[in-house]
């Protein structure tokens, strides 16, 4: 499953790339594709292609599919499984043949360059009831700015959860039952932290990015997605907190180097009080350092909760439009979905699953915790960092926000730049 969450980082295809290939939009109406959806008989065959999911999960899948068929006997489901690797390139040649199965699993970073080459069905068209059936955070994720339209189903989601090392914030000053719930009290605590542990021991130990601007309200793009538009009074102020707050020796030295060992591994070191990570987090800390994972205290993550989203899209250009909405949802229905988090550490979009005791009620365990205010947190998560951002893009994010908490350059220059560099990439 690990691979399966890598993928969620990987670069989108970008539209210049899907033109390059000879794509032309598809001329379709909306309206009709979608009329053929909502009123035409489930039958038929029907093609479904999921990312990376053979043979861990073929048991599960196969079972999906059979209960399909057994609901609608008259409906032949054709499984087309890709690949980990190359996922985005198999896509692409897929999309520029035309030959697009009828349901594809697309992250949303993925489902963006198709809806703009119009060859994604706007499934709330098809299916009305999709934004009161599923979380908002995860039917967002297919609203892209600048488009006019909901491009997929949320399948399944994951967020961040905050960690904490009790007994190291109980060594150096600090209560682990108040536990910081914004920067301005993290930045205080990791204050008494440092007057008690000097400087081989850390409470914060990571630099901003794009989503901690989001999460500070500053708006990084314009409303028609063609511009970025982060280089704000409000970004400079949160980029002069943590430069101020590195040079007062709250972060380690080499925070803003490409040699940094990164604070998840640091926190597993134990030279680290505080990191984020899935809501499994625990369970792979009691297999690589045993003695530090009962210590682990769990918060919810601080301001908006980031969003991680895998899910089903419908090509325009399906022969059988009815049955690929009706295998979404099925897919993606609370019964289908529980099942699978059962046997991975994955959570449903769908509303009526926040009834589930599975992922509402711990277990009095600190993972148990752990997970219950992960699930509570998807309510209100959503994708902080806009999926038009690349590789190069994030690459001359870093770069500038290190600048800048460096004191290099000014946090405003800093900020100008980057998105100077960032609207160049943008219009390729």
């Amino acid at each position: 499953m690990r691979r399966i969450w890598a993928a969620l980082t990987t670069a989108a295809i970008t539209a210049s790339a899907l033109t390059g290939c000879g794509l032309s939009s598809d001329t379709k109406s909306d309206d009709t594709v979608a009329s053929a959806a909502a009123t035409g008989e489930v039958k038929g065959k029907v093609s479904l292609q999921t990312w990376a999911l053979k043979p861990k999960f073929t048991e599960y899948v196969q079972g999906v599919i059979d209960g399909f068929k057994q609901k609608y006997p008259g409906v032949e489901v054709e499984w087309l499984d890709q690949p980990g690797e190359g996922y985005s390139d198999k896509v692409l040649s897929q999309a520029a043949a035309g030959t697009l199965p009828d349901v594809v699993n697309l992250p949303p970073d993925f489902a963006l360059p198709l809806a703009r080459k119009n060859l994604l069905l706007d499934v709330a068209k098809a299916d009305p009831k999709l934004a009161d059936e599923y979380v908002a955070g995860g039917v967002d994720a297919y609203r892209f700015t600048g488009q006019d339209g909901t491009f997929g189903y949320p399948w399944y989601l994951n967020t961040d959860v905050n960690y904490w090392n009790a007994d190291l914030l109980a060594k150096n000053g600090l209560d682990p039952k108040k536990l910081p719930t914004t920067l301005d009290e993290l930045i205080a605590q990791a204050r008494v932290f440092k007057e008690k542990a000097g400087g081989d021991t850390y409470l914060m130990s990571r630099k901003p990015g794009l989503g901690d601007l989001v999460d500070a309200g500053v708006k990084v793009m314009a409303e028609d997605g063609r511009s970025f538009t982060f280089n704000t009074p409000e970004a400079a102020a949160l980029l002069d907190k943590y430069r101020a707050a590195f040079k007062e020796g709250l972060l380690p030295k080499d925070v803003l180097t490409d040699t940094y060992a990164g604070n998840s591994k640091l926190f597993n070191a134990g030279t680290a009080a505080w990191t984020t990570g899935g809501a499994n987090f625990i369970t792979g800390v009691g297999t690589d350092n045993p003695s530090l994972a009962p210590k682990i205290v769990p918060s919810p993550a601080m301001g908006t909760p980031p969003l991680y989203v895998q899910g089903l899209s419908i090509p325009k250009s399906s022969r059988n439009p009815a049955a690929a909405v009706a295998l979404a949802r099925w897919v993606t229905s609370p019964e289908n979905q529980a099942r699978f988090a059962h046997l991975t550490s994955i959570f449903p979009s769908t509303k009526a699953s926040a009834s589930d005791p599975f992922f509402s009620k711990g277990d009095g365990t600190n993972a148990g915790d752990a997970k219950v205010v992960a699930f509570t947190s998807l309510a209100k998560a959503k994708i902080l960092q806009p999926v038009q951002v690349d590789d190069a893009m994030s690459t001359v994010v870093k770069q500038q926000i290190a600048l800048a908490i460096s004191g290099e350059t000014s946090s405003k220059q800093a900020l100008d730049t980057a998105v100077e560099r960032c609207n160049q990439l943008l219009k390729g």
